[in-house]
């Protein structure tokens, strides 16, 4: 688990440098500025959970089964809150209604939030 959270670390924060500049280069031209923001607000928090996955790869042991879920839901809250972002901001421009996603974005945050709250309650068990 270990080495798969420190790999999911080191692809979404390659994948938020990319689609960063991607945004600020091809996507300021062709969405809104709304829509901008909110493609540029998916960017963020992926690179805020790219750093969280690393840092919980290198220091946590992964020996419990509450520290693999610390990192099993960073990873899919952030996938399930990023992608779904990108989709609902390209959706004017791809042409399509992809509004069932909207419900996605909500669900992906919380699975984040409950990956913090058991990192604290992991440092709040923890001497360190």
């Amino acid at each position: 688990m270990k080495t798969i959270t420190l790999v999911f670390g080191a692809i979404y924060g390659m994948l938020s440098v990319i689609l960063g500049a991607f945004g600020a280069h091809a996507l300021k031209k062709i969405l809104s500025v709304e829509r901008l923001e909110s493609f540029e607000t998916g960017v963020r928090y992926q690179m805020y959970a790219a750093f969280f996955l690393l840092i919980i790869g290198y220091i946590l042991k992964f020996d419990t089964t509450s520290e693999k879920w610390t990192s099993i839901l960073m990873i899919t809250g952030t996938f399930m809150f990023s992608v779904s972002i990108y989709f609902l901001s390209l959706q004017d421009y791809l042409g399509v209604n992809l509004k069932f996603l909207g419900p996605i974005t909500p669900l992906g945050g919380l699975f984040m939030i409950l990956s913090w709250l058991m990192l604290i309650v992991y440092f709040g068990k923890t001497k360190l």
